[in-house]
């Protein structure tokens, strides 16, 4: 069954391999895929979450947790009384925030970790060194990522991985897909 899962996908996404300028170090090939699966995901956000409720329930939400840490400092029994019981009803609204965001996520899962799977056991992609300057590894904030990052012996760069590639190209685009379709909620 397999197989016929890393056919269907070779069949798709290799030629974009092949197009590749580098075909033996795909970076240009993983970044398509990594924007091409970023956009499903943010579409998906945007055709499967309501917008303006998830924005109002963040509101509400910021709301109260200001609420909250005034009633606190003032110190005032009551009011601390009365944000127990309308914490109840903010229960009630984080699990349909929650809700919202597994829905998208219930839909792209499977189709991700197959594009996944299929990446993993692709030769070409597995092979893919890009060799980032010192400098870039601290402006892109890489001990966050640093599990994806490795040490090039010998010279002042660093090297990331087909994953660390996709990761940072995905979240980028994601970005700029979520800006572009008016995705109000948080990532």
């Amino acid at each position: 069954m397999f197989e016929i899962i890393y056919q269907a996908l070779d069949a798709v996404f290799g030629p974009l391999i092949y197009m590749d300028p580098n075909p033996n170090n795909p970076i240009f090939a993983i970044f398509i895929i990594a924007t091409i699966v970023a956009f499903i995901i943010t579409l998906a956000n945007k055709l499967l979450v309501d917008q303006d409720r998830l924005h109002f329930l963040q509101q509400e939400m910021k709301g109260f947790q200001q609420e909250a840490m005034q009633a606190q400092k003032s110190g005032d029994p009551k009011r601390m009384a009365d944000m127990q019981k309308k914490q109840m009803e903010m229960m009630g609204q984080q699990k349909e925030m929650m809700f919202m965001s597994f829905k998208p996520m219930i839909v792209t899962f499977i189709p991700i970790i197959l594009v996944f799977y299929w990446m993993a056991q692709e030769p070409h992609i597995t092979h893919l060194v890009l060799n980032l300057p010192t400098f870039a590894y601290y402006i892109l904030l890489v001990p966050l990522f640093h599990m994806f990052y490795h040490p090039n012996p010998g010279t002042p760069l660093m090297s990331i991985g087909w994953l660390g590639w996709y990761i940072l190209v995905s979240f980028a685009m994601s970005l700029v897909f979520r800006k572009y379709l008016g995705l109000k909620g948080a990532m």
